[in-house]
């Protein structure tokens, strides 16, 4: 066997000058980027909410989507900093299905990663243009980051990558906050561990080239619940795992200690409808003790325009091709719940 070269991708810089970025654009996302690091760091006290489809799959429900975001945004601004996750690679246990709008720009149709690269950069810069939001993306692959780098205010390290040093050294140059997601196997110190690697300075080959990088203070924890070897859920959002937590940040000393709380994937049991009940508990906990209070920044929550799921092919307008979703409406009044009880 080998490898099939199918096309050249051309060099970052005629990428980037094809799908520029303003200087409006860019005093944007600037002034994102702060507001974003100023939760993480303590600076503000808003409550982050990370909120959008499990994977970007349409370019135009997506900008539909974050417009829906944006109006909510302008509503709950007091206490609420809305982040839209615009997911663009999609990671695949088993290598097969849908693997994101980097690899099929149209998911009906074969992998194009050269038009896939344009399509994401087209799509995070519409968000900006028509909302005056940026986005969060997770960070897959991390020779891919060149390619948003411009456009993001927030990565995040799945649950799968967070092991792997080379997520790890890249996060470490980011100029916007990374947050690493404790792994499948629930082990908190791998979490811990990929954030001290990220927050301290290295140098490695990157993109061609021989980098050296001074640390992400700004990189922090992600709650995602965890997997018991006979593929049980097991959640760790609860007022235990949360102190728990911040005991093992204050014991490594970390900067900016953070953690976010995935209301899905393990935590939920993969029930998407569970999560306005788990981000309900959080904010509980929050109200009950000024130390979870302190440490628990935000959410990520799983919702799109339509409820559930549907088969690449399935036809219906802003549902996920991917993990169940909550509806808009579901959405919508949840946001407002948090902003009342955070």
């Amino acid at each position: 066997m080998s490898f099939i070269y199918k096309r050249a991708i051309p060099p970052l810089e005629e990428i980037l000058r094809a799908t520029s970025v303003s200087p409006e654009l860019s005093a944007v996302k600037k002034k994102r980027d702060k507001l974003v690091a100023d939760v993480i760091s303590g600076k503000s006290d808003k409550f982050l909410v990370i909120v959008g489809p499990c994977s970007a799959d349409n370019e135009d429900a997506v900008c539909d989507y974050v417009s829906r975001l944006a109006k909510a945004q302008d509503e709950l601004s007091e206490r609420l900093l809305i982040v839209p996750r615009v997911y663009t690679n999609k990671p695949r246990t088993t290598g097969e299905g849908y693997k994101g709008m980097l690899h099929q720009p149209n998911p009906e149709e074969a992998p194009n990663i050269l038009e896939g690269i344009y399509s994401i950069r087209r799509t995070h810069l519409r968000v900006i243009a028509e909302t005056g939001l940026t986005a969060a993306d997770e960070m897959l692959y991390p020779d891919n980051y060149v390619y948003v780098e411009d456009i993001l205010s927030y990565v995040a390290i799945g649950a799968r990558s967070v092991e792997n040093q080379q997520h790890r050294l890249v996060c470490s140059g980011f100029s916007v906050p990374s947050g690493m997601k404790n792994p499948t196997s629930g082990d908190l110190s791998v979490m811990f561990n990929a954030i001290y690697a990220a927050q301290s300075s290295h140098t490695f080959i990157y993109y061609g080239h021989e980098v050296e990088t001074d640390g992400n203070p700004l990189a922090h924890a992600i709650m995602r619940g965890s997997t018991n070897k006979h593929g049980e859920s097991i959640p760790n959002y609860h007022y235990e795992d949360i102190v728990r937590a911040a005991e093992l940040y204050e014991a490594r000393g970390l900067a900016n200690p953070a953690i976010i709380i995935d209301t899905n994937h393990a935590n939920s049991g993969k029930n998407y409808l569970e999560q306005p009940r788990i981000a309900k508990e959080i904010l509980h906990s929050r109200r009950y003790d000024a130390s979870v209070r302190a440490m628990v920044k935000g959410l990520l929550i799983e919702s799109y325009i339509e409820e559930g799921a549907q088969k690449v092919n399935g036809g219906v307008y802003g549902q996920s091709i991917t993990d169940g979703c909550l509806s808009w409406e579901q959405t919508e009044k949840l946001l407002f719940q948090i902003a009342d009880g955070c």
